[in-house]
């Protein structure tokens, strides 16, 4: 269907079909009302082929779904990035419902603000934290995995669905435990860990299969202890800066 001619609100260019050829700017925007609501909603939970299908693939085969997202095809799984922080953003949620908030660092010292207003930034932060971390980590992989024809961007890139799947796990047994009140969430970290260097490993091309399994968790744990040790300097830094 072709319109006449207007001029496009965002790049003023002509535009002479339902979309400028120039920006992708509708040539006519439709009011604001529940159905646009709607659809934003939609689009956040499912995205191109669903998060359901992101997870499942990242279950199934992670090292081959995360490759092909890498090389072949960015459009079948949930943006990374994105998973990562709604991931998170639902273990949040979760623990918070059922008072298991429990950090990464666990670091309470009344006499210094900084280390105490650095963990609670952690712990209501988790997405973001995972980002962190998960540049630590690539960090070490990227060493550990010199070899591979990978660079340190695509593997944080892979680190992005692999924690988020770790944030799904937390999720799943934060949830078993504040239904049941069993102490589940003590297997979470292994479970976690154990998924991790699975999944890290599965990605990477090695002929030594066990031995690329024992270098990613070995990268995963340095990459998580870098980051105590980074938030520890940094935190203990500014409280010896303002007690001066």
């Amino acid at each position: 269907m072709i319109l006449d001619t207007i001029t496009c609100s965002h790049c003023h260019n002509e535009i002479t079909h339902k979309f400028c050829s120039q920006c992708g700017q509708p040539a006519k925007l439709n009011r604001i009302d529940a159905h646009y609501v709607q659809h934003e909603v939609l689009h956040v939970l499912h995205f191109e082929k669903g998060i359901l299908y992101t997870v499942r693939e990242l279950l199934l085969s992670p090292g081959k779904s995360v490759r092909a997202f890498v090389a072949e095809n960015r459009s079948r799984l949930v943006k990374p990035i994105l998973f990562i922080i709604l991931s998170s953003l639902l273990y949040t949620v979760v623990t918070h419902f059922f008072h298991l908030d429990k950090g990464y660092i666990t670091v309470r010292d009344k006499d210094n603000l900084a280390t105490s207003s650095i963990n609670n930034w952690v712990q209501n932060h988790y997405g973001y934290t995972n980002i962190v971390m998960g540049i630590c980590i690539a960090g070490w992989l990227h060493l550990f995995f010199r070899k591979s024809k990978y660079n340190f961007f695509e593997i944080l890139i892979l680190l992005c669905f692999v924690m988020g799947m770790g944030m799904l796990i937390f999720s799943v047994f934060a949830l078993i435990e504040g239904i049941t009140s069993y102490k589940t969430m003590a297997f979470s970290a292994a479970i976690s860990l154990g998924y991790s260097a699975w999944a890290i490993g599965d990605f990477f091309d090695s002929r030594r299969k066990f031995g690329r399994y024992l270098m990613a968790a070995g990268a995963y744990l340095l990459g998580m202890l870098t980051f105590s040790v980074i938030i520890f300097i940094l935190s203990a830094t500014i409280d010896l800066i303002t007690k001066r």
